[in-house]
């Protein structure tokens, strides 16, 4: 039998045919006729190293610059989820009547909306001429405090915890990580994030709600945050400190959410940029890398938005568990208006209705979707410093 192999005649015309063969393959053995596979990696396939605490930098970092960045917003809507700032928002509407009432549903609702964006800027124009620029600021050093550590220890905790739950499971390609282990890491950092900052958190809501002297003429009740830690430790104990807890373990469901939307739009953001790098007739250019990072921070901040917007109540029932309004029962003796989380969503819906358990969402939404793009930007941008990646 004849066995013939066509060869160029040439070493360049070899060299030639060589260069345009797949770089996954050796080219063909002329005695043997076999074809032996490449076994080293392409470049693009290797792991970055896992760095551990490159996590835990660059999610202080990040909680830090956008919590200063939208520090006005969240003292307007601390004092919107409180009952004590709805009598002011009342105050508000009484001098601006509604429009007449439109059978027409998408008019009336963006009349709506226009109204609740006016009240918004309205009352935070206000805190500024009643208050001063201060103000806008107020409660940021211990809200410092809190998103550092907070944002630290969160994204140490997911962004480890999916590493390790992937590896245990088997999942090493990031591309095709399932939802469970997202969901999962979300999970243990949100509750381990919570329990660890919560006294912090409840210190800054009261000293955003403490009424200033502009207001009703006499001394603060808190000097500082050491003297709010001090006075809430004598009357109320140690358990104090951890009002609101409660809540903060329902708002689990809401970080869990985000992670989960951020990583599977990402994951098709990944997909999509592979696919362009893979195409040889594709020129990879500034402008995709640009629109590759534009994609992760827009889908930061819809994960957030949607997230925020379906788990909002509790962000008004923890704040008012922290707020600790009293009520009296007779006899000079006065007792808590809010025992327990579910106790709190009963009374809130009983006495101010539904409408009250979304209080603050358009300074909410305001602050923490612009918020979350920051950080999570913040975030992915430093460990592509520290040589990972998320």
């Amino acid at each position: 039998m004849n066995f013939s192999t066509a060869t160029p005649s040439s070493a360049p015309a070899q060299l030639g045919n060589a260069s345009q063969m797949n770089k996954d393959i050796v080219p063909q053995s002329r005695e043997l006729g076999d074809v032996i596979p490449n076994r080293t990696p392409a470049a693009r396939d290797k792991k970055p190293e896992a760095k551990p605490l490159a996590h835990f930098v660059a999610g202080g970092l990040g909680g830090m610059t956008s919590a200063t960045l939208t520090s006005p917003l969240d003292v307007l809507k601390t004092r919107l989820q409180s009952d004590f700032y709805q009598s002011q928002l009342q105050a508000l509407r009484s001098s601006h009547p509604p429009p007449a009432p439109t059978s027409n549903a998408l008019i009336s609702m963006t009349r709506t909306a226009g109204m609740h964006f006016s009240e918004t800027f309205q009352i935070l124009r206000s805190i500024h001429v009643h208050e001063g620029w201060r103000a806008l600021f107020k409660g940021l050093g211990p809200n410092l405090i809190g998103v550092v550590p907070a944002r630290a220890i969160n994204f140490y905790m997911y962004g480890n915890g999916k590493r390790i739950l992937s590896n245990y499971f088997g999942y090493h390609n990031v591309e095709q990580t399932p939802m469970g282990i997202h969901l999962a890491a979300a999970a243990v950092a949100g509750i381990a994030t919570g329990t660890a900052t919560n006294p912090i958190w409840l210190v800054k809501t009261r000293l955003q709600l403490d009424k200033s002297n502009a207001e009703h003429g006499k001394s603060r009740q808190y000097r500082n945050s050491y003297d709010c830690v001090k006075q809430t430790v004598r009357h109320e104990g140690i358990r104090g400190l951890y009002r609101g807890l409660s809540a903060s373990y329902l708002g689990v469901t809401e970080s869990s959410l985000q992670w989960v939307m951020y990583e599977q739009m990402k994951m098709y953001l990944a997909r999509r940029d592979s696919l362009k790098k893979s195409d040889p007739a594709y020129e990879y250019t500034t402008w995709d890398s640009a629109e590759l990072w534009g994609g992760r921070i827009t889908a930061a901040g819809m994960a957030k938005l949607v997230a925020a917007a379906i788990t909002y109540p509790h962000e008004v029932v923890r704040t008012r568990l922290r707020q600790a309004p009293t009520v009296s029962v007779g006899n000079g003796r006065v007792e808590m208006k809010y025992t327990g989380l579910v106790q709190c969503f009963k009374t809130v819906w009983k006495e101010e209705g539904m409408v009250a358990m979304y209080g603050g969402l358009t300074p909410h939404l305001l602050r923490v979707v612009p918020s979350a793009a920051i950080m999570f930007g913040m975030y992915e941008f430093i460990l592509r410093m520290f040589g990972t990646t998320s």
